[in-house]
């Protein structure tokens, strides 16, 4: 995770007051990686669940997304205008990953 991603995990977690574990990071079928990416507050841990912990913020990670994450960068832009949003860069390429930017074996590929 980029800095500037655990920093915008840390200001979100001082906003919410549900008692949360962490950031749970999920992937699902679709997207031209073969897999879309999205995170959502979790308030809870698996017994299969890994876990990192960055700044005092748990990022949860199920069993069954851990491969399709596997060397990839969780980063957090602000594109002006209110335009703010999570990336996932250098998601593995799939093998019939077919837009040719995230995911795919294009050098940089990621997913916003």
């Amino acid at each position: 995770m980029s800095d500037a991603a655990i920093q915008k995990m840390v200001d979100l977690f001082s906003q919410i007051e549900e008692d949360v574990e962490g950031i749970r990071v999920f992937a699902q079928p679709g997207g031209c990686s073969g897999m879309s990416f999205g995170m959502t507050f979790s308030e809870t841990v698996d017994e299969n669940d890994f876990v990192q912990d960055n700044s005092g913020i748990k990022v949860i990670v199920g069993s069954d997304t851990i491969e399709h994450l596997r060397g990839a960068d969780i980063d957090f832009v602000d594109r002006g205008d209110g335009q703010q949003t999570f990336v996932f860069n250098n998601i593995p390429a799939a093998a019939d990953a077919g837009c040719n930017t995230c995911g795919s074996a294009a050098p940089g590929g990621g997913c916003a």
